[in-house]
């Protein structure tokens, strides 16, 4: 839904194919949004819809060892409790507001793509053909195993049940020692479980029985749990596409990477992963870039899927409960009360550290544009607000002017710009204030530099498309 948001904003013919018959959900594995998931949201307009249906709060947390972020210079210095049901359905409200068709209960189930286009088969003999498809259909991808790209990684060595339920008994609330717990969800709603399983060579779904069988291994009772609003499994599986993309076809979120939900990573990567690519296709397909553009969204996005791989693999095996793990525990939680491995694991985790390689230079290049409060010769307005329509913006703090955008004007947003405060970074710290900055739709930055600047028409072609021909 994220990335067709995106594409609609840009004009793009998109198409959601979903295989289920309506848009709610009844499962909920994702619990929160990370700080910059909730920035990404802010660039597009729409952040306080989630916020209001949400609960700020502190929830970045390194296997268990919570990280404070109260202090990082962003507006959004926390998370958001927000479950994953309530998440999709506010956006799929964005999807209707941009008027984004979406074919429910269709089965993809072969896809064959040539040099002009795809050819889209499903369920009962319907086809479609477009020119491009983007698998954003989980860990069993169709799209990539269509694809042909390898998702190498490591097997599962454990197993979790989860589960929203009722209890005839009062539950023992609080965290399990290894890994899950149980906890209320709402007041006089249903209780949230997610428990370890004995074993993880599973062959069919869970039952009401295997997760008794859970709670009376952890508690010795099964507290009389009955009425599953839902009922799911998740291992530590853990794998990554060799590659995003493979001519017309593209992954993003799960269909891309797994891993286990330490840290709850996945769904806030997911949506970034979108953010990145969505700007990017639709130039493409626009034909306003290249199609060769599309590669820096593998270049870009998979090394940041493959720390989060890392990541949640020492978290879990940070879940045990013998002497030495109990020993490295205390170690990591004395190291992550100081303030320098605080700020680099909690920038990770949140996202905000996140910087593209996009070679050296000033501190910002690669890194996500700070919401500043700026003043503009139209008046004062915040940054973020000039991304609403995902559109990339030259800033410019130096003398007004400088700099001739007639060429790519009906691209790239000018503006003369004035910020008096300090320019500081998520873990980098205060930074020098640049003289001009090239704003890209996801909100990262191309080009830092001062104009004129030789260099700046090379960025602008380099991600934006080459200059317009002047009359």
């Amino acid at each position: 839904m994220m990335l067709a948001c995106e594409l609609a904003l840009a004009g793009v013919d998109v198409l959601v194919v979903e295989r289920r018959a309506s848009p709610e959900i009844e499962s909920s594995r994702s619990g929160g949004l990370h700080s910059r998931t909730i920035e990404v949201l802010d660039q597009r307009g729409i952040a306080d819809r989630f916020l209001e249906a949400g609960r700020a709060t502190q929830v970045q947390a390194f296997a268990g060892m919570p990280l404070d972020i109260s202090d990082f210079p962003t507006r959004y210095n926390h998370g958001l409790a927000l479950w994953q049901s309530d998440f999709e359905r506010i956006l799929a409200t964005w999807l209707d507001e941009l008027a984004v068709p979406v074919a429910r209960e269709r089965e993809v189930t072969g896809i064959t793509q040539d040099g002009s286009g795809v050819d889209i088969e499903m369920a009962g003999a319907e086809t479609l053909r477009a020119d491009y498809v983007v698998g954003c259909d989980g860990g069993r991808s169709v799209v990539r195993r269509a694809a042909g790209i390898e998702f190498s990684g490591s097997d599962p060595t454990t197993s979790w049940l989860i589960a929203e339920v009722e209890m005839t008994d009062e539950p023992e609330s609080g965290a399990h020692p290894k890994g899950g717990g149980i906890g209320v969800v709402r007041d006089g709603g249903p209780i949230r479980v997610v428990l370890p399983e004995d074993q993880v060579d599973f062959t069919s779904e869970p039952t009401m029985q295997d997760l008794r069988d859970a709670l009376t291994s952890a508690y010795g009772t099964d507290y009389g749990v009955r009425s599953p609003r839902w009922l799911s499994r998740f291992t530590d599986a853990t794998r990554q596409a060799a590659s995003y993309r493979k001519g017309r076809l593209l992954l993003a979120g799960d269909a891309a990477h797994v891993h286990p939900p330490q840290g709850g990573q996945g769904l806030n990567t997911g949506v970034q992963d979108a953010v990145n690519l969505g700007w990017k296709l639709a130039q493409v397909i626009n034909g306003t870039s290249p199609a060769s553009l599309l590669d820096t969204y593998h270049a870009e996005r998979h090394p940041v899927a493959a720390r989060v791989l890392r990541n949640t693999m020492a978290q879990v095996a940070m879940r045990g409960t013998d002497e030495r793990t109990e020993a490295l525990r205390e170690v990591l939680t004395d190291l992550l009360s100081m303030e320098a491995p605080r700020k680099r694991i909690a920038g990770m985790m949140s996202g905000l550290d996140i910087r593209y390689d996009l070679g050296d230079g000033h501190p910002l290049l690669g890194r996500r544009m700070p919401d500043l409060d700026i003043v503009t010769p139209d008046g004062p307005v915040r940054v973020f607000t000039l991304l609403h329509k995902a559109r990339p913006v030259l800033l410019n703090f130096g003398r007004p002017g400088g700099f001739e955008i007639a060429p790519w004007a009906d691209r790239v947003q000018f503006v003369d710009a004035a910020y008096g405060g300090t320019w500081e970074l998520p873990v980098v710290g205060v930074v020098t204030a640049p003289e001009a900055v090239l704003v890209r739709p996801d909100g990262h930055v191309a080009w830092v530099g001062q104009l004129p600047d030789s260099s700046l028409p090379e960025a602008l072609t380099t991600w934006f498309g080459p200059p317009s021909l002047t009359p």
